[in-house]
């Protein structure tokens, strides 16, 4: 093994293990009585290690979920240019889930310890939202790509919009385990093809009439 593959995982593990020791002291004595100090004394590294991986507290609460979001993005872009936009949203979410489903014992453990954290705080519940929010933008940039649009026209947004709605429907705070969203996923996805016209999704054609406008 060549030394830069050493020293990445050695950073890997060094990252793994402020994680697991921020949600350990976030589950015991709470997330607003943790300090960073804290964190970094249980991987026996200084603060200024921890600032290396983490720029805030929140920052290595939501790690994961941050995670989450550049996986879809990566996983939309990855999919077949042949398959229509919402598919290619909702193949994206299929394999994030395969991935959190394939995930071993301790990463399983430690996306279930992430989801109580984040599920029992209101702060990273909103910050949750702020990434969500964040990746949408992207997700938006990446279906008018698809569709040949502006990101800022209405039909890319509308498309990432109903994905996100679906997405948040199947992410709640109820339903954690990664087997049990799969299934939650695909009836929602079931629950959705039902619900919209045929071509929905497709690229408008040249010369196709126009929404009507709102009245001014």
């Amino acid at each position: 093994m060549t030394a830069v593959g050493l020293r990445e995982r050695k950073k890997q593990r060094t990252r793994d293990a402020l994680i697991d020791a921020a949600l350990d002291l976030f589950l015991t004595r709470g997330y607003e009585a943790t300090t960073i100090d804290q964190i970094a004394a249980e991987v026996e590294v200084s603060p200024r290690t921890f600032f290396r991986y983490f720029a805030s507290k929140e920052d290595v609460a939501l790690s994961l979920t941050a995670d989450e979001q550049r996986m879809l993005l990566a996983e939309l872009a990855s999919r077949p240019e042949s398959e229509s936009p919402f598919t290619a949203l909702c193949q994206a979410m299929r394999s994030l889930l395969q991935i959190l489903r394939e995930a071993d014992e301790t990463e399983a453990g430690r996306y279930l310890r992430c989801q109580k954290v984040v599920h029992s705080t209101p702060a990273l519940l909103a910050g949750t939202m702020r990434l969500v929010k964040e990746n949408e933008r992207k997700l938006v940039a990446e279906v008018a790509r698809r569709l040949g649009a502006d990101p800022c026209d209405l039909q890319p947004q509308f498309i990432v919009a109903v994905f996100v709605s679906v997405a948040l429907a199947c992410f709640d705070e109820r339903t954690q385990d990664p087997a049990v969203l799969a299934r939650r996923l695909e009836d929602l996805l079931a629950l959705a093809e039902r619900s919209l016209c045929p071509g929905w999704d497709q690229p408008v054609r040249s010369g196709a009439a126009e929404p009507a406008s709102a009245p001014r």
